[in-house]
């Protein structure tokens, strides 16, 4: 069976994720207060309600807590964005994603039962900074308060060489867990692998140690 997915808020966080969510062929509830919003995306998603989610009875009307995952896009409320979500959870919904607009609102949102908050706004300015630091970054996520996974671009220098004669674990304190080659991905690669051009490596380290590889690395 397809999973099932409820995404509260169009904005243009939610909105996103309901476009990428139907291209993986999945069925989305959308919810949103605003009627015309409901209009412009009800031919995309699988089911359109117009209501507003701080209201109990209106969750309970769309079966909620029979969805997969729930996602609360809510962007222009944090009052809003709470409630719902401690409802959510008082009804019993099993996986409850949450949009945070900072971490004072993160914070509440995890003692109130969310299963995962996300941080898009800090997320995005994050990488941008990780970008202008070095145009080989391609990616960042954070996996703990200090620690993170980079796509970085391989440069010049590393073409043609082995991961053992870069040592970037000894020189630098970074991992590479895996290298994403065009369509294939070598996952652990051993210390014999040669580093091809074009080739991204996906690496782990600690934040001050990603930054130090970025900043030496990035304008090779």
């Amino acid at each position: 069976m397809k999973k099932e997915f409820a995404v509260i808020g169009l904005g243009r966080f939610g909105s996103s994720i309901v476009k990428e969510l139907r291209k993986l062929n999945v069925n989305v509830l959308a919810i949103d207060k605003d009627e015309a919003v409901i209009n412009e995306y009800k031919d995309l998603v699988t089911e359109a309600v117009i209501g507003n989610t701080m209201d109990e009875n209106v969750l309970k009307s769309v079966g909620i807590t029979n969805f997969d995952h729930v996602i609360v896009a809510i962007g222009e409320s944090i009052q809003g964005s709470i409630l719902t979500t401690l409802i959510l959870k008082d009804l019993g919904c099993e996986k409850v994603t949450v949009k945070a607009q900072n971490d004072y609102h993160g914070r509440v949102l995890e003692k109130i039962g969310a299963d995962a908050v996300i941080h898009p706004e800090r997320d995005i300015g994050r990488l941008l900074a990780h970008r202008l630091v070095s145009t080989h970054t391609l990616d960042i996520l954070e996996i703990s308060d200090n620690h993170s996974i980079v796509e970085f671009k391989a440069v010049e220098a590393f073409t043609n060489r082995t991961l053992d004669e870069l040592d970037f674990r000894n020189k630098f304190g970074v991992s590479v867990l895996a290298i994403k080659r065009h369509e294939h991905i070598i996952v652990s690669p051993d210390s014999h692998t040669p580093i091809l051009e074009d080739d991204i490596l996906i690496l782990i380290a600690s934040d001050e140690d990603l930054s130090h590889f970025e900043i030496v690395m990035g304008d090779d």
